[in-house]
């Protein structure tokens, strides 16, 4: 009996699991809708960079499920793109911070916390549904750091929009930004580590 024979098909190629990153990616193109009009009525750069950060989830899914269907060294050499990109993206939101911080103008913040709440609905019932399939190769990893990322990010959204309200200045929403981009450094140093790894066996 081959050695193939005997190995376990990998986590990702679970059908329950590709049915998972259909719904998520449907749902973050929704979102990535509904935070662009809201960005542009408000006039919320919180917003606008929330919304791309949605388009940018939505690519996240769709490079997923192509690399699944790809197969072999594809899973972790696309793994290892989108650990690039979101470092990339933690570095983009530290400058954009900074930006925030020399305008001095805050965000919305109504808008800003009824919106980040509605989005916090979305990530959460996508990472409930990622939830068990947080463990395995680097692609999976990716999916699942990103989704937790987003959770967290939407919570301090939350958190930044009630600072913004009962202070009436731009920290709150900077100091937060700043948190998120370590967080999305550190998360793209993980995946880059493992894809890596995956790549040189």
């Amino acid at each position: 009996m081959s050695e193939a024979c005997c190995t376990p098909p990998p986590p990702s190629s679970d059908p329950a699991y590709r049915r998972i990153l259909w719904i998520a990616l449907f749902a973050n193109l929704a979102m990535f809708a509904v935070e662009l009009v809201a960005s542009v009525w408000s006039g919320s750069s919180a917003l606008a960079a929330d919304a791309a950060d949605f388009l940018g989830d939505s690519a996240n899914y769709a490079l997923s499920l192509g690399a699944i269907a790809l197969g072999g060294a594809w899973v972790s050499r696309v793994a290892l793109l989108k650990g690039a990109a979101m470092s990339v993206s933690g570095i983009a939101v530290l400058a954009y911070a900074a930006w925030r911080a020399w305008l001095g103008v805050p965000p919305e913040p109504i808008t800003m916390g009824v919106v980040g709440a509605l989005a916090l609905a979305v990530n959460f019932s996508v990472a409930a549904l990622l939830f068990r399939f947080r463990e395995g190769d680097a692609n999976m990893r990716s999916v699942w750091l990103c989704t937790r990322n987003d959770v967290i990010a939407n919570l301090a959204v939350l958190v930044a929009a009630a600072g913004v309200f009962g202070t009436g200045t731009v920290w709150p929403d900077v100091a937060v930004a700043a948190m998120l981009a370590l967080l999305g450094l550190s998360s793209g140093r993980i995946v880059i580590r493992q894809a890596r790894a995956e790549l040189s066996t």
